[in-house]
């Protein structure tokens, strides 16, 4: 049977959506910090405050939405609660390309490119979703698989702290573990967007 809320409102989705390609964006800039010379770092730390900034701003025009509009796609709450884990996940990204730039990080073990790779996934995904909330059928697919990315970035995460405790200096270690936080932190945040859209599947069968 296919579910269906309130499909002849879709403003509010479109800006999830939007909100989860400045993501996309983001975790696209943050890999373009890892490969360039620590010169180049503040020039697309720019770029990754101005993806930040966009994140906010339609985070403000999906409250204003609620706020003015008589009918919403979904409850307001599950509809603040997605937008809320969407923009903490971008002030995460934002706080890991200053940290490499502030640190002046030049070259990051492959793993902090295999967290990237997840995210830009998770990211990839939570596009597409959030544009189908008012047609529930088959999210549930996407609810366990960004639930999947997330267990393998936790594992990712314990393998780069071990590595890094064997080869590093104490002062580098805390560098490197400070942009490895902020990454796994950011799975953790997408992870928390597919509990939310599973507790409205359980919520709306």
């Amino acid at each position: 049977m296919r579910l269906r809320l309130f499909p002849q409102e879709p403003a509010g989705l479109n800006l999830l959506s939007q909100m989860a390609r400045q993501l996309v964006l983001a975790t696209g800039t943050l890999a373009e910090i890892l490969g360039v010379p620590a010169t180049e770092h503040n020039r697309l730390v720019e770029t990754m405050h101005e993806h930040e900034a966009k994140s906010s701003e339609l985070q403000f025009a999906l409250l204003t939405h609620m706020r003015t509009s008589f009918v919403n796609p979904l409850p307001r709450e599950d509809m603040f609660a997605l937008s809320r884990y969407l923009n903490e996940a971008m002030e995460k990204l934002d706080a890991a390309a200053e940290l490499v730039a502030l640190y002046k990080l030049e070259r990051l073990p492959k793993r902090a490119a295999d967290q990237l790779e997840i995210i830009s996934r998770q990211a990839e995904l939570t596009v597409d979703a959030m544009r189908r909330l008012n047609d529930l059928d088959e999210l549930e697919d996407y609810w366990i698989e960004i639930l999947r990315l997330a267990k393998r970035a936790e594992r990712t995460h314990r393998v780069w702290v071990a590595d890094m405790l064997k080869d590093m200096k104490s002062a580098q270690y805390a560098r490197n573990r400070d942009v490895a936080n902020q990454l796994v932190d950011v799975t953790k945040d997408m992870r928390r967007v597919a509990t939310q859209v599973g507790s409205i599947i359980v919520k709306e069968s």
